[in-house]
């Protein structure tokens, strides 16, 4: 049976650095993810969502993969994004598992509205092409039913479901699903700024969560989580209204900014990751002000909450 362990540590998505002339920089990318690593993520998502996966080429993509894996270097895993047209969705999987990716998280497939039997056909035909476990990303246009989730829990190499819906009912109908299979699943909440609802998410049985903040945020976000699994609401509930809050009601502006911003509080980190590629865009000086703001109440929050401080 395909595995997959990741610890019960915060999960890092990090950015995709480009350069001057909008290439990839695998060394900055690789110095990005290395500089994380301290910070004890229990794992890293390269070339997934935050990481512009939807802009990038095979070439590019394998840049990515090789820079995450080198930085890594074993000590935590590394997941990678493969979707969109089923045959791009194959050649990432190759890629992945040609540079030491140790699993996938599988994107929607390209543009289309499908049936159930087309989703499962398409997850089992990128199963099909790899020995790497799958994370199913349950969101947009690749909405499982809880039935088809029962079917595709037969696959071994599935191993994990991520839910970017936001339906706790499904989401808690796909726990049972896995319950009844006897398998051992892993479920996340993939949920923008997932911070906000994962108390709800952790109550229904689903414990992980991406948290896109932390490639700029990594103390403020590892603080939250410690927070979270030690049942601390105020302090909690604290991070949730001086820093979570704000910066999503920054992020809500503009669409595509649940990117944008990560990678611009990259860049006031000091790492020069570059702007976003089209159709996205990066934020003014003045939304660029307004998140240093937010970032720089994160870390005095760090500073005053003792069980931040711990963490």
């Amino acid at each position: 049976m395909t595995t997959l362990d990741i610890p019960d540590r915060v999960l890092f998505f990090p950015v995709t650095a480009f350069d001057d002339r909008d290439r990839v920089d695998g060394d900055l990318v690789a110095q990005h993810i290395a500089g994380r690593i301290d910070d004890r993520p229990g794992a890293v998502f390269a070339a997934c969502g935050t990481g512009e996966f939807h802009a990038l080429s095979l070439d590019d993509y394998r840049a990515v993969v090789r820079a995450a894996v080198a930085a890594t270097n074993g000590s935590i895993p590394v997941l990678t994004g493969a979707g969109g047209p089923v045959g791009h969705a194959l050649a990432c999987a190759r890629i992945a598992a040609e540079e030491g990716a140790d699993g996938l998280l599988v994107m929607p497939p390209y543009l289309v509205g499908a049936p159930q039997e087309g989703l499962i056909a398409y997850i089992e035909r990128i199963a099909a092409e790899t020995e790497l476990p799958l994370v199913v990303y349950h969101r947009a246009n690749a909405q499982f039913a809880p039935a088809s989730i029962a079917r595709l829990l037969q696959n071994p190499r599935v191993v994990g479901i991520k839910d970017g819906a936001g339906d706790l009912q499904i989401a808690q109908q796909f726990v049972l699903e896995a319950e009844r299979s006897g398998r051992d699943i892993l479920f996340f909440n993939g949920l923008l700024t997932a911070e906000m609802t994962q108390a709800a998410y952790s109550a229904i049985g689903v414990p992980m969560y991406s948290s896109a903040a932390f490639a700029m945020a990594p103390r403020v976000t590892a603080g939250f989580f410690t927070a979270l699994r030690a049942g601390d609401l105020p302090t909690q509930h604290r991070l949730l209204d001086e820093f979570f809050t704000p910066l999503v009601a920054l992020r809500d502006e503009v669409p595509g900014f649940a990117i944008s911003l990560v990678k611009a509080g990259v860049r006031l980190g000091g790492l020069p990751v570059g702007g976003v590629r089209a159709p996205l865009t990066d934020p003014n000086a003045a939304q660029t002000d307004r998140l240093a703001q937010i970032l720089a109440r994160g870390e005095e929050l760090v500073a005053e909450l003792p069980e931040v401080r711990a963490a």
